[in-house]
């Protein structure tokens, strides 16, 4: 079954996370330890949700890392699958 484009799990912590916690995106990076600038670029799809942003998100209570870094990697898989590739031939069978 073809995977639909998965959003990108900035976005989901943007819509979804934030709001739930009921505080600013400001006071949710100081308490991730992000600046303020680089939080915004991963919400907002521009950065990817690094491997340290799920361990911290984990250890603040918000879902499981590896949840975090495999949304990141279907985004990310999607993305390339979508993109314009060179054209790739096969390898010949190696037994």
């Amino acid at each position: 079954m073809p995977m639909h484009n998965p959003p990108h799990p900035g976005l989901i912590i943007l819509k979804d996370v934030i709001p739930a916690l009921g505080i600013t995106i400001t006071e949710t990076a100081r308490r991730l330890g992000f600046a303020r600038e680089t939080f915004s670029r991963i919400l907002h799809g521009h950065a990817p949700v690094s491997p340290d942003l799920a361990v911290r998100l984990e250890r603040a209570g918000i879902s499981k890392a590896r949840l975090w870094l495999s949304m990141q990697s279907a985004y990310d898989l999607w993305q390339a699958e979508h993109r314009p590739q060179p054209e790739i031939k096969r390898f010949a069978r190696i037994d």
